[in-house]
């Protein structure tokens, strides 16, 4: 199981935008990324699932949207994230949880739909947050799905958090605008109000529970009690990502790394920043016993899961903006490799095509291009975390700078695509720099050296 997602309401936000983000990890290899387009004559007719035999004939006229797809496409397009041309964002997925009470009443479906699906065949057709829960929804209780997933959306009023509830049924909560979520792979979504005007849900959902005898609680409804877990994995993989993260932004929150009561909800003792969902996005522990790179014994450092790892393949930031002219409101955030050793580039969503060293990435290295230059960053900064920080955090703060300042000066009448270009370009070369850097650093430090130099 893999990714880590972070949410962030308007009014949670210091300027006032919704933010959906996600780390996405994958397994042992690399798994190559690239950054694209989907313009509506790109976009089929028909969609034919590739790990399934399932076909969604899709409604006409799709809008345009970018996508953080795998280069190798044999195993499916897994989308990944993205925002379309109605300033409308979506990732998918988180992989969560469940429990053989819920898969005994509905079992997943073998030839369902999965996350490899869910992107291409809801985000262009969807004009509101709550219309991608509602379109997505419908598709899975139409043709089920194989797996347990979250699924956040946002537009610039509101952020929907999605969870799959065995092969047919699924739940969503409207995020309250002043407030953050951590969401790791865990059902998450903890006290729930079918009623209520902030949740969507499947049809028959408190008919299905009630039949099924699903819910434990004494009262109420708990999503994460009824169709979750609580299992001993999830205190070493799961509620540490969200202890940790909801302990930094929320330090009155009084909770330990294995509680399994970690609340879905919670609200920031300030208001949040690009930057402090990246900083989440990138944590490993920093300043605990359990930080791999810290001093705590060998067992303590290897105890939990960090969000930040070498399994990270990219990273995105789906902000979409307020007090802004439409065209430059959807900002698709984008970072490549492990978190803790990359930055976020902001990227306009409304144009028609993405810089060739975010897009153009090889199945085999190629350091011209982002995804493999942010590898090789990883790979070395890794062997010596402590001696290399000190350029990584430097690099990071000064590319940020950058990329903030080329946001604020572009205007409505620029050329979009000649902006991302020149955002790409920077990037690449101050990652190049900082790879050069490194390099001489690290020379000084070879084992293989002798201090008599005739």
């Amino acid at each position: 199981m893999a990714c880590t997602t972070f949410l962030v309401g308007k009014n949670a936000s210091v300027d006032g935008s919704t933010m959906i983000a996600r780390a996405e990890d994958g397994g042992d290899g690399p798994n190559p990324q690239k950054f694209v387009v989907v313009t509506p004559d790109q976009q089929p007719k028909t969609y034919h699932a590739i790990l399934t035999s399932v076909t969604v004939p899709l409604p006409a006229s799709p809008l345009s949207y970018t996508a953080t797809p795998d280069v190798d496409s044999s195993a499916g397009i897994w989308a990944g994230a993205g925002i379309n041309g109605a300033n409308v964002a979506m990732t998918a997925t988180e992989t969560i949880t469940t429990n053989s009470r819920v898969q005994g009443a509905d079992p997943f479906v073998a030839n369902g739909l999965g996350e490899a699906d869910f992107l291409t065949i809801v985000l262009p057709y969807i004009h509101s947050a709550r219309a991608g829960v509602q379109r997505l929804g419908a598709l899975l209780e139409k043709y089920g799905t194989y797996e347990a997933n979250g699924i956040a959306f946002s537009d610039c009023d509101e952020v929907w958090y999605m969870e799959t509830l065995g092969g047919h049924h699924w739940a969503a909560m409207k995020i309250p605008d002043d407030a953050y979520v951590i969401a790791p792979n865990r059902l998450n979504i903890d006290q729930f109000d079918i009623k209520s005007d902030m949740t969507l849900c499947s049809a028959d959902l408190e008919a299905f529970i009630v039949e099924h005898h699903l819910n434990p609680d004494l009262k109420g409804l708990n999503l994460r009690h009824t169709f979750g877990s609580a299992t001993i994995k999830d205190t070493a993989y799961n509620n540490p990502r969200a202890w940790y993260v909801q302990q930094h932004f929320t330090p009155t929150s009084n909770r330990t790394p294995i509680d399994q009561e970690l609340p879905f909800i919670q609200r920031a003792s300030r208001k949040l920043t690009v930057s402090d969902v990246k900083w989440a996005l990138s944590s490993h522990y920093q300043n605990t016993p359990f930080d791999p790179y810290g001093h705590g014994s060998s067992i303590e450092k290897e105890q939990y899961r960090a969000i930040a790892l070498n399994r990270n393949l990219e990273t995105h930031v789906l902000q979409i903006r307020n007090h802004v002219p439409a065209d430059l409101a959807g900002v698709h955030w984008l970072a490549f490799g492990p978190n803790t050793f990359n930055e976020l580039a902001p990227f306009y969503a409304h144009v028609t095509d993405t810089p060739m060293r975010y897009r153009d990435t090889p199945t085999s290295f190629d350091a011209q291009t982002i995804f493999w230059l942010n590898k090789t960053l990883a790979l070395m900064g890794d062997r010596n975390f402590e001696l290399y920080q000190e350029l990584v955090a430097n690099f990071q703060e000064q590319v940020m700078a950058k990329m903030r300042s080329m946001l604020l000066s572009t205007k409505p009448t620029d050329n979009l695509e000649a902006v991302n270009e020149r955002i790409a370009e920077t990037m690449f070369a101050d990652a190049m720099a900082l790879l050069g850097k490194m390099t001489v650093l690290g020379s000084q430090q070879m084992k293989l050296s002798y201090d008599l130099l005739d």
